[in-house]
């Protein structure tokens, strides 16, 4: 029995509605419907809404009601779409009419023989070889006009296979891998300068690299760190929930979330048409209930480290840094407006002054989970300032001394809180002699001090620690 051949053309049909999950590591899952109508014996399909970067070791095409009975017994994928150096390429030895246009403007055609088209599938092309009026040329002597597409062009990427079916007519559901893919979220935190009520507005954007558009997509959203892609089941998420805040309320709007396996899985509430080369933005947060607080760090040695050896050269750890730090925070909890995991992305901070919006800085945030805490650096304060000095070191046997000066001067208008981190990295066995202020122990080789300063006021911190080895 001849095979029967049904060829599916992404403008020819009306499709159902595509799906995608898209990490933010450059690829997506793909799910689209594929409608067959089978007879007994061999029937050949072939689907050209597929993209341009599908992994062909990764489809997997399948009736998973089980209505249909079809056997795979071959897999296609092509991708080389026609164009004018493929069409040369088929049209090879053969002759053809070029439209000849000489710089007066005339225009004629003229029958010439490809010797050579100049393509090369998967390199760089080649010049093409060309018999005009029995000389040979190097070039083309105008537009190629092609009697044809050729026998075996196609004009998108296409998956096509041989099956083995017996008669029915449904629906197979075609899955794959494809790269072009990206995701990535933004959040603009707005805070009120005589207020620590904060805005919080989250975006996601979605780049579509992948050389085909998708109409009226569910679009999902992959956030954690993947090692390992697995096949993702696509069940619909559940219905919404009557008991959120209003933040969620306003989630739920445009954006949900579930947990699968150790990540999180946003769903777009409503389908999104995405076209190839398009950068598109979907809000999924907005919150006015966000308290955001501020805080200053000095840290002249932020960018220092222990490593594990004895470090007896006071110039190593001289020329500190002036400046004092500048961090935002607040925490992501339901009391807080938010209590949702919230993707690794970039916060811009903006501050509302006479009813327009300053921009204060910006920085990137990792993957956050619920009723944990948000912190990001925007910048350094121009009217505080911070300064340390090794006053006194000495090597005595199996121990060193060394005594520190901290300064911490507010030339603002209002009252602050500086935190003074100290670092103590001479060697891993120390303890304090003597101290002016309280200080507290963060983690093995970092102490705190915090000072309150009144505006224009300057304090002083004293330390004296000892380091002893055997």
């Amino acid at each position: 029995m001849k095979p029967t051949t049904l060829f599916f053309a992404l403008l020819g049909i009306a499709h159902a509605q595509p799906s995608l999950t898209i990490y933010n590591q450059n690829f997506a899952v793909v799910r689209q419907d594929v409608p067959l109508t089978l007879q007994d014996g061999e029937t050949t399909v072939s689907f050209n809404a597929v993209t341009s970067q599908l992994e062909p070791d990764s489809v997997v095409f399948r009736d998973p009601t089980g209505a249909l009975e079809f056997q795979i017994l071959e897999q296609n994928y092509r991708n080389d779409p026609v164009s004018q150096s493929l069409l040369l390429h088929q049209f090879e030895g053969q002759e053809i009419a070029f439209l000849i246009t000489p710089q007066d403007g005339s225009a004629y055609e003229k029958e010439a023989q490809i010797i050579r088209s100049g393509y090369v599938r998967g390199g760089a092309s080649q010049s093409p070889i060309i018999k005009l009026d029995g000389m040979i040329r190097f070039g083309l002597p105008g537009q190629p006009l092609f009697p044809s597409l050729g026998a075996d062009s196609i004009l998108r990427p296409t998956l096509s296979w041989a099956l083995k079916s017996t008669a029915g007519e449904g629906q197979a559901e075609l899955s794959y891998l494809s790269k072009g893919f990206s995701w990535k979220s933004d959040y603009n935190l707005v805070i009120t300068k005589d207020s620590d009520q904060s805005s919080l507005n989250g975006w996601i954007t979605l780049n579509n690299n992948s050389g085909t558009t998708f109409e009226e997509a569910e679009v999902q959203l992959m956030a954690g760190d993947v090692n390992k892609v697995h096949y993702l089941a696509d069940a619909p998420f559940g219905g919404r929930r009557s008991n959120l805040s209003s933040a969620k309320m306003l989630l739920d709007e445009t954006v949900t979330q579930k947990e699968i396996d150790s990540f999180h899985l946003y769903s777009v509430a409503r389908p999104v048409t995405l076209r190839d080369r398009e950068t598109k933005q979907v809000q999924f947060i907005k919150s006015n209930q966000v308290l955001a607080s501020k805080s200053y760090v000095y840290e002249p040695q932020r960018n220092q480290r222990f490593y594990g050896s004895l470090n007896s050269k006071v110039g190593k750890l001289d020329g500190f840094s002036k400046d004092v730090s500048i961090y935002w925070s607040f925490e992501n909890t339901t009391e807080n407006g938010l209590g949702i995991p919230l993707p690794a992305g970039k916060v811009r901070l903006y501050q509302e002054e006479d009813q327009k919006l300053e921009f204060l800085g910006e920085n990137t945030i990792d993957h956050t989970p619920q009723k944990e805490a948000v912190e990001f650096y925007t910048g350094n304060a121009f009217d505080l300032v911070g300064e340390r000095k090794v006053l006194d070191f000495k090597i005595n046997g199996k121990t060193m001394i060394e005594t520190i000066e901290v300064k911490l001067r507010n030339r603002s208008k209002e009252t602050v809180t500086i935190s003074a981190h100290e670092k103590l990295l001479r060697w891993s066995e120390w303890e304090l002699l003597k101290q002016s202020a309280e200080s507290e122990k963060l983690n093995s080789h970092t102490i705190r001090f915090q000072a309150e300063l009144a505006p224009d006021e300057e304090r002083v911190i004293n330390y004296t620690v000892k380091y002893s080895w055997k």
